[in-house]
């Protein structure tokens, strides 16, 4: 059967795993023979430009996030070497992709802009002169 299988971002944002292309390399670090022999590091990678499933803010907003983890091309790659096996290293940067596009696609609120209050302003102005006269008896008699 060709079962899809969708990661599910929000309730209205799916991306389909046939969409992620997975590498396995060799991790560095301690583990000995086995760390020599055995590709247990995963490199994702996700074409976010090419992408049917993400809306074009949501993609702006992950080309922002993702910052130097995404190509020129628009495509991301993240990278899992923490753990001891491949299948571990894999469901963890699934896990840390989806997080991704969950945190990108929260739409930044709005900043309301606001003024300084009349009393701000005059507190302010207060503290100016204050710092001024300490400056003034600090020069002495030249």
């Amino acid at each position: 059967m060709n079962e899809q299988r969708l990661i599910r971002i929000t309730p209205d944002i799916a991306v389909d795993e046939r969409e992620l292309d997975f590498e396995f390399v060799r991790a560095g670090g301690p583990g000995g023979q086995h760390v020599n022999k055995v590709s247990t590091a995963v490199q994702l990678r996700f074409a976010a430009a090419a992408s049917p499933a993400l809306p074009a803010e949501l993609k702006q907003r992950l080309r922002r996030l993702a910052g130097g983890r995404m190509t020129a091309a628009g495509v991301l790659i993240l990278e899992a070497r923490s753990q001891r096996s491949q299948a571990q290293n894999r469901a963890a940067v699934v896990e840390r992709f989806a997080a991704l596009l969950k945190q990108a696609s929260i739409r930044p609120r709005r900043r309301i802009a606001t003024r300084a209050t009349a009393g701000s302003r005059q507190r302010r102005l207060e503290a100016k002169k204050l710092r001024g006269v300490t400056k003034r008896l600090r020069r002495g008699e030249e």
